[in-house]
């Protein structure tokens, strides 16, 4: 059974090397921004080339709504960039050869003896500071999130964490207002 993946927890900030060996740790990437992980079965596998192409339409939305999406694999630098070529992937990859989310998530896919290193998908939605809202398992094709289903979950984290999702409402617009005000000199 997987841990340290309840909703409410928050994730360790993982510092992996991208497909050009570039470093990058989990809360930069995000900043204040929400976050879409997807920690990815394998290279090897044909459901996750499948379920990236889908994940394209994702990024395009999240290029827009202030969302960052990353996806960790269990395999090599060149593995990495082998899966985000061949899906025409924009957004970050990191090669987790280490296992070390796998690990830490207790995630390992036992079921497959043929590929020491794959890992039962999930796809986490994490608010800002790397704090899991909810967990997709994706270890059948259909318990990974559509682009829909996850445009749904990020509009309604939004709502709750973005305190101006609705500037119609008169305290925003008024704290807004104030917030124009020149400071005296």
């Amino acid at each position: 059974m997987s841990k340290n993946l309840e909703p409410g927890t928050t994730i360790p900030d993982f510092e992996l090397p991208d497909e050009n060996g570039e470093t990058h740790r989990l809360s930069d990437l995000q900043g204040e921004n929400l976050m879409v992980v997807h920690l990815s079965r394998g290279e090897h596998c044909p459901r996750e080339r499948m379920h990236h192409r889908e994940l394209l339409r994702l990024y395009e939305w999240c290029s827009v709504a202030f969302t960052e999406l990353v996806s960790i694999m269990p395999n090599t630098q060149h593995d990495v960039l082998r899966l985000k070529i061949g899906t025409g992937a924009h957004w970050n990859f990191l090669a987790d050869e280490e296992l070390e989310a796998q690990k830490h998530f207790d995630i390992r896919e036992y079921t497959d003896t043929h590929h020491e290193n794959a890992v039962v998908p999930h796809t986490l939605i994490l608010s800002p500071g790397l704090q899991i809202e909810k967990v997709y398992v994706g270890y059948w094709f259909w318990g990974r999130p559509s682009p829909e289903q996850l445009w749904i979950d990020l509009q309604e984290l939004s709502s709750r964490t973005k305190e101006d999702f609705d500037p119609t409402v008169p305290e925003v617009r008024a704290k807004w207002e104030q917030s124009q005000v020149a400071t005296p000199a």
